[in-house]
């Protein structure tokens, strides 16, 4: 059998898909990429957005435009909240919520009796490792643990065993799940195993040798001392940029989202400090523009914070309304007009830091993964998650999987030299 794999969203979500591809293949299937060349296909689905939603919807429709009598499974997070529409797409023969990989294997009729581990991510210098699943918080406008349910960690000695079959085909490995900082709160009863992220980042570095590790999404405020000091002194190790989900800098925002862990205040003062301890420092942040009830105060606050911080990117997405959620229940948000004046002005804010911080790393050196080739250049991506053009026909970079450079900024670019 052929099968189409397509992913919407998130990291977790990747990782998810490739357990399948996995599956899939020890069983004997071919994974294609086109859709006329496939007999089946598997669609992984987002729940964040109303529009992630639909495109995922719009792209199966397309399959079965494109390939008549395809068989099409939709799994992931869309899936697990599906209300019957999902069901209802041509091609359509299963949903399957969440990441049941040998449910989604079963769904196509395709045996699962096989054992398949884990052990590399389809033409991908970066590979993804899930230490989690679900999240116990429930903010009032995220679908997600609706979808994913609460909090379940993986054993120390998995991850490991794991990371060190992924570690020979990949450069880096991406730590990822849904809400990765409260890995091991879930295990604290017994067991005797380490109950923190930063335990498991120790035992990760111990038993794997010669990867980069790299933290996705995680709160600033569940960043620990021993974190910091693994991204300051071993960046080749653990990279050193933080995905920092902030969603809105007032605190009045924040208590009406649920994120009752964090104000404003401590989320600044833990990045702070941070940055003052580890150089260069990627810092991503996610940020919620137009919540219910936000107003020109609160924006301005969120402008505020975000000119306070050394942020080198942003993620900015106007309030989406999901089903199930408590915050529709808050009110309406602000005019359509509105909130795309302010996320404009949040996205020009995150535009000019990134430039200036692009423009800081000139003359210094890079510790690079080296990702696809387009055409004359390799991409590339640095420590602190800067995207890096290599010269393809660089002779101190052929046939390697991670370099030492020197970078240079070249028309708002950054561009790779030998160290």
């Amino acid at each position: 059998m052929n099968v189409l794999l397509h992913t919407f969203g998130c990291k977790a979500n990747q990782y998810d898909t490739e357990v399948v591809r996995r599956r899939l293949e020890a069983a004997g299937c071919t994974i294609v990429t086109s859709a006329r060349a496939a007999d089946a296909a598997v669609v992984n689905s987002c729940t964040v957005t109303h529009v992630g939603e639909a495109k995922m919807r719009g792209f199966v429709r397309r399959l079965a435009r494109a390939r008549p009598g395809i068989q099409t499974v939709v799994m992931g997070c869309a899936a697990a909240l599906d209300d019957g529409r999902i069901a209802a797409l041509p091609s359509v023969g299963a949903v399957v919520g969440g990441a049941d990989a040998g449910a989604v294997v079963r769904a196509l009729g395709v045996s699962d009796a096989f054992d398949a581990p884990l052990d590399r991510f389809a033409g991908s210098a970066r590979a993804w490792l899930k230490i989690q699943d679900g999240c116990d918080e429930h903010c009032t406008f995220c679908a997600t643990t609706l979808a994913r349910g609460d909090n379940r960690s993986r054993s120390v000695a998995d991850l490991v065993a794991e990371a060190q079959r992924l570690a020979a085909a990949h450069a880096e490995i991406v730590l990822t799940g849904v809400h990765i900082g409260t890995y091991g709160a879930d295990r604290e009863a017994g067991g005797g195993e380490p109950p923190r992220l930063s335990a498991l980042v120790e035992r990760l570095i111990d038993g794997v040798a010669d990867v980069r590790f790299r933290l996705s999404s995680v709160e600033a405020t569940e960043v620990d001392e021993v974190l910091a000091r693994l991204m300051a002194r071993y960046p080749d190790r653990l990279a050193p940029h933080l995905h920092a989900p902030l969603q809105s800098g007032s605190d009045t925002v924040l208590k009406r989202m649920g994120r009752h862990w964090y104000t404003a205040a401590a989320y600044r003062a833990r990045l702070v400090r941070l940055a003052e301890q580890v150089q260069p420092l990627g810092l991503g942040a996610d940020i919620i523009v137009g919540f219910p009830g936000e107003t020109e105060r609160d924006h301005r606050a969120t402008l505020a914070l975000v000119a306070a911080l050394p942020f080198t990117y942003l993620h900015v997405f106007p309030y989406s309304p999901r089903a199930g959620t408590a915050a529709p229940r808050l009110g309406p948000p602000p005019p359509a007009d509105v909130v795309r004046a302010r996320g404009a002005e949040l996205r020009a804010l995150a535009a000019e830091k990134a430039r200036a911080h692009r423009e800081g790393r000139h003359g210094t050196a890079a510790d690079l993964v080296l990702e696809g080739r387009r055409a004359e250049w390799h991409d590339a991506i640095t420590e602190d998650y800067l995207p890096v053009r290599v010269p393809a026909s660089a002779p101190w970079a052929l046939g390697r999987r991670r370099v030492a450079a020197r970078l240079v900024a070249a028309g708002g670019a950054l561009v790779a030299e030998a160290a």
